[in-house]
Parts: structure tokens; sequence; C-alpha cells
């Protein structure tokens, strides 16, 4: 029986899904399967030292996620070409002595939003967050074909420098920065930033800039109704939560670090169980 150790490396990771989610989905398909949580607050040592050591211990992968997913890219040996231009990485697949960098979030952000919401208008979007993980959203959207995406970064150097890069890939127009005014004439805002996690409570924006021709999707998946979905959903808006993402990234790191497909639906209703189960024990 084939055998793998996978982590998952960030801040703040406790209540992560994905350790269940990938050994559920391993045990389905007969494989030995071990994924271990590598929390930063926990072992208090960055990065770089927390990747070496898993390297040395033998991992064959790691999923990262926040804050490292950029901080991780001096650390590797290859990028494959979506990390690349994406200038994030969420997963590490080691191999014949080399760490090369994937990302399965733009994927597993487009899968989701059009499974869950597919006939929404994308033409005038709002991202909140230009990290790691909003600059993979970002690409998914415009890939997707939103006409005109409105970055809002409280780091405002980060959220230009994304805006720029998309524009040379997608073209004059495509991306531009603003204020959080710019959700008051927006089709959609996608939230792609902590805010909302259970380490980073309360919502990324005002409740009053919601209205009930918005369609809301948050990234953030723990827990499932975010502040911020909560009011938007109060407010009449379509929403997605960011289960969807979470799953089906999954699946493709799953798929990267085995070589073997997984199945997606099933994923998804092993991430169903898994809400259900914490729900009851709550």
């Amino acid at each position: 029986m084939a055998s793998y150790l996978i982590g998952l490396v960030g801040s703040g990771i406790g209540p992560s899904a994905s350790p269940a989610l990938h050994e559920r989905e391993a045990d389905e398909l007969g494989l030995r399967y071990v994924y271990r949580l590598l929390d930063l607050d926990a072992l208090r040592r960055p990065v770089a030292d927390v990747l070496a050591a898993a390297r040395l211990a033998g991992f064959d992968g790691l999923n990262v996620t926040h804050p490292a997913k950029q901080l991780v890219l001096e650390h590797l040996d290859e990028l494959s070409p979506e990390a690349a231009a994406l200038g994030a990485v969420n997963t590490v697949v080691f191999r014949n002595h080399r760490a090369v960098g994937h990302n399965t979030d733009a994927t597993g952000f487009a899968r989701s939003l059009t499974r869950g919401l597919p006939d929404v208008r994308l033409d005038d979007v709002v991202l909140l967050g230009a990290g790691g993980a909003g600059a993979a959203v970002a690409h998914a959207l415009l890939s997707l074909g939103a006409g005109r995406l409105t970055i809002h970064d409280v780091d405002r150097e980060r959220g230009a420098k994304l805006a720029g890069t998309l524009r040379e890939k997608f073209g004059p127009g495509r991306a531009v920065t603003g204020d959080l005014t710019a959700v008051q004439h927006a089709d959609g805002l996608v939230h792609a930033t902590p805010t909302g996690m259970a380490a980073h409570p309360g919502s990324p924006l005002p409740a009053e800039l919601l209205r009930p021709d918005l369609w809301v999707a948050d990234i953030v998946y723990r827990p499932l109704e975010t502040a911020l979905l909560a009011a938007a959903r109060a407010r009449g808006c379509r929403v997605l939560h960011g289960g969807g993402m979470v799953v089906l990234q999954a699946a493709e790191s799953f798929r990267l670090f085995t070589g073997v497909d997984p199945d997606p639906a099933r994923m998804l209703r092993h991430f169903d169980a898994l809400e259900g189960e914490a729900a009851h024990a709550a």
C-alpha cells in the first residue's frame, strides 16, 4: 500500500478541515495517508525552518495557508507556471530532492463559483484582499470573464502591485484599485482575507454597503457562516461560502501529492459530513 506524509503550514490552523478531508479520501482510495498540522504560532519558527524540517523529516508534500503563501516562494527550488504567474503557493511537492510549488486555489475558487453561483453577473466585481489567496481569486475571476475587478487591500502598495500584474496579463482596465465604496455599484463582492476566521473574528466591511442585488462570496470556511455572509444573507444577497473552494483546491492538491485522481464529489460529501459533525459537537 502506498503511503504519504503530508502537512499544512500556516497560523491559527487548529480548526482546519484539511487533515480529515485528505485522510478520508485516501481511505476511500486504499492509500496510507497521514496529514499533520504545522502551526507557525505553536512552533514559533519561521517558514524557512518549518519547510526545511519537513523536507528532512521525509514529508511528501505540504499545503500552505495564511500567512505563508508568498513567504514560502524564496525557499522553493521550482514553481509551476500557475504558481509563478500568481506569485503565491498553496501546495509544495517534495520529489527527487526538490521542493516544487504549485497553486490550486485559483482553479478551486473558479470551480466553486461556477458550481455555487453559476449565473451571476461578472461585469464589475470587488475583491477584498491582495495576498496569496486574493491573487488566486483575482486570476480566477478574470479568467472567468469578469469585466473589471476592483481590488481593495489595507496594504495599498500590495493592492496596486497585484492590479498592475493583472493588467499586464488580462489587458488595460481589467483590474484597478479602489476603496470600499466600490461595492455600492458592483455586481459581486469576493472576500479573500483572514477576517471572519475563528482566530480573526469580525466582518471586513460595514453591512450598510451590502444590497439585495449584490452577490457575495467568502473564501473563509471555518466558520462556514461568517459575519460577512450572515450580514449579506440578511440583506437579501445571494451568497457563497468558502467550503467549495477549500474542497476543490484540496482535491487538486491531493492529486499532486499522490498522482492519484480523487473524487471531488465524494470529497464535497466528506466536507458536508465533517461540518455536520462539527456542528453536532458544538
